[in-house]
């Protein structure tokens, strides 16, 4: 596996939108600075999630960023994914790596130092830790401190992200924390100028990101 750059990393969300414009979304994005994108579609047929991760697939293979779905390891490898993210309710990530084997990305997801340390040592390659601020999508969300955050990040040796109603006009509050980078679904999905918006995203982290920085140097 490659190595894994989480400076600006992108959930989808298709509420409202079309195909069409969720692709044109995630090209805008990619073209703009997203590092890593993950595919989540919580209410797709297996058929539809399938067929939607293979096109955007063709769109985040053009600008050599990773595809990771959310939730699902069939889709995952149907659609030769990068990789998968797991939550706490989901398949466990020792399972999900069993299945993928050693060259795929597997990250999970973490809101207590226990569940990070379990997850790293399962095999885990990243977490997602979060929801630093509420945010507007669908998935039920648990306000996570950012000192719980530079805990996790302290105590495992895999990278950390942070997740969690991040946009431009907050993500300061990260700037000295543990985190690598930032995930972010409505700062981008839901933005009238998806390009720009991870132009200016991803300058902010990886100008302010002191833990990116060092691991750059």
């Amino acid at each position: 596996m490659n190595k894994l750059d989480l400076t600006l990393y992108l959930i989808t969300d298709s509420t409202g939108m079309t195909d069409e414009k969720i692709f044109k979304t995630v090209e805008e994005a990619c073209r703009g600075g997203v590092t890593c994108v993950q595919l989540r579609e919580k209410d797709k047929s297996g058929l539809d999630y399938l067929n939607l991760a293979i096109k955007t697939k063709m769109i985040t293979d053009k600008y050599n960023v990773p595809l990771i779905i959310d939730d699902r390891v069939d889709i995952a490898m149907a659609s030769d994914a990068a990789g998968v993210h797991v939550g706490q309710s989901d398949i466990p990530v020792f399972a999900a790596r069993k299945l993928l084997g050693e060259n795929k990305i597997i990250g999970a997801s973490a809101k207590t130092v226990e569940q990070a340390k379990k997850a790293a040592a399962e095999g885990a390659d990243y977490l997602g830790v979060g929801a630093i601020f509420p945010t507007t999508t669908k998935v039920v969300t648990v306000i996570t401190k950012v000192e719980t955050l530079n805990e996790i990040a302290e105590t495992v040796d895999i990278p950390v992200v942070a997740i969690g109603g991040l946009n431009e006009s907050n993500v300061h509050v990260l700037y000295k924390s543990g985190a690598v980078g930032i995930a972010v679904v409505s700062a981008i999905m839901k933005s009238d100028d998806p390009y720009s918006a991870a132009k200016i995203l991803k300058k902010q982290v990886t100008g302010n990101f002191s833990k990116l920085m060092k691991l750059r140097n």
